[in-house]
């Protein structure tokens, strides 16, 4: 039976290791515990106890690349197996010449993660568009110049959930003459991605939030994987990396080129169960899900007196919904207590929306939220 956007939560709400009761909207920040990556676990720790753990380790990164590779209609040659954001916005900066093109396009609502390393780049300048709060694709159109080398945009963003034109921006970019760089973490896993689509140069997400797997890995995809050597590399960086030539520095033509050290196995091991979940959906399916999810608590929470950041129109907002609340942290911590699992980041709560989040979950965080105001004696999005 295919399913439809009422019974999307039946696929994967069986494979939740959750408290009774509880609701987890924290994807936006880490995946909820699942079954399949609780089996995944075990089946690593298994292969530890056996002869060839490395062989088997290395199938499973084999088997993730190919998984995301699929996921947003790449070649696996294009794709790059990293720790974390970070380390691959370095790969995708460092080596470049920054001369006449020296320009750097983020914005405010860039996670910093990445936009610190953009300020790390010798020779680079970074400059800034729109707020933390409002970044628009206007914004930066408004600001591609001839100088600008590389334009990093986020395919949504991390605090307020609002989703950017990126080929639009990619397009500007790419007309003058800049390479685009888009961080994914906030849209793989609930919404298509299509690469090619996004005329995008480098696309990073991680396998931690909706892709339903761990901290500790993540995918660059690189457009032309044959470009500037990296000058973070190692020994999986090489082209035949099991000829342990300790005095050889060669690149292989695909995207391994930008890879380093031995990745973090719970994690890729992890990375293969929560692609595979994703692959089960229709994406599609799961997007117009975590709308109606996100204006459905939207409209509970602001019938209550809370102040939340909503896009203008449902196309431009992400998966998840962000509540004003100076104190986030202490009401994270409070709603936990209470089986509501949610993300706080600098003066919202974020509350995320999966292809798992059912009508019951809304119920919840809006009691526990109006709980919360009653106990606290708090008021609804003070001293923002």
């Amino acid at each position: 039976m295919t399913a439809t956007t009422e019974t999307l939560p039946s696929l994967l709400r069986p494979k939740l290791r959750l408290p009774y009761g509880s609701a987890h909207v924290a994807a936006c920040s880490i995946a909820p515990r699942t079954v399949d990556v609780d089996e995944a676990i075990a089946r690593m720790l298994d292969d530890l106890s056996r002869p060839g753990f490395w062989q088997a380790c290395e199938q499973q990164v084999t088997e993730a690349r190919i998984l995301f590779a699929r996921l947003i209609g790449a070649d696996v040659e294009q794709i790059a197996v990293l720790p974390n954001a970070s380390v691959a916005a370095h790969q995708a900066a460092a080596g470049r010449r920054w001369r006449r093109r020296s320009d750097i396009l983020t914005s405010h609502a860039e996670f910093p993660g990445i936009a610190h390393t953009w300020l790390a780049q010798p020779g680079a300048r970074v400059r800034w568009c729109g707020t933390l709060a409002t970044v628009r694709t206007g914004d930066y159109l408004s600001h591609i110049t001839p100088r600008t080398a590389l334009v990093s945009v986020p395919a949504v963003t991390y605090r307020d959930s609002r989703r950017l034109d990126v080929a639009r921006i990619a397009d500007a970019a790419h007309a003058a003459g800049a390479a685009v760089f888009v961080d994914a973490y906030q849209a793989a896993g609930v919404m298509p991605l299509d690469v090619n689509a996004l005329h995008c140069d480098y696309l990073v997400t991680g396998t931690g939030k909706y892709l339903l797997g761990l901290p500790g890995l993540a995918f660059l995809y690189v457009r032309n994987p044959d470009g500037p050597r990296p000058t973070l590399t190692g020994w999986l960086g090489r082209a035949n990396p099991h000829a342990y030539q300790a005095t050889v520095l060669d690149f292989p033509p695909h995207a391994r080129r930008y890879e380093t050290g031995t990745p973090a196995v719970a994690a890729v091991y992890a990375a293969v169960a929560g692609l595979s979940m994703v692959h089960s959906l229709d994406l599609r399916q799961v997007r117009r899900h975590t709308q109606r999810m996100v204006f459905g608590l939207a409209t509970r929470l602001a019938t209550q007196g809370e102040i939340v950041r909503l896009a203008a129109d449902v196309d431009t907002q992400g998966a998840h919904l962000a509540l004003v609340e100076p104190h986030a942290e202490a009401m994270a911590a409070w709603l936990g207590h209470r089986g509501v699992i949610a993300a706080p980041r600098s003066g919202v709560l974020r509350l995320a929306a999966h292809a798992y989040t059912t009508t019951d979950d809304l119920d919840a965080i809006s009691e526990a939220v109006a709980s919360y105001r009653c106990r606290s004696r708090t008021r609804r999005g003070a001293a923002r």
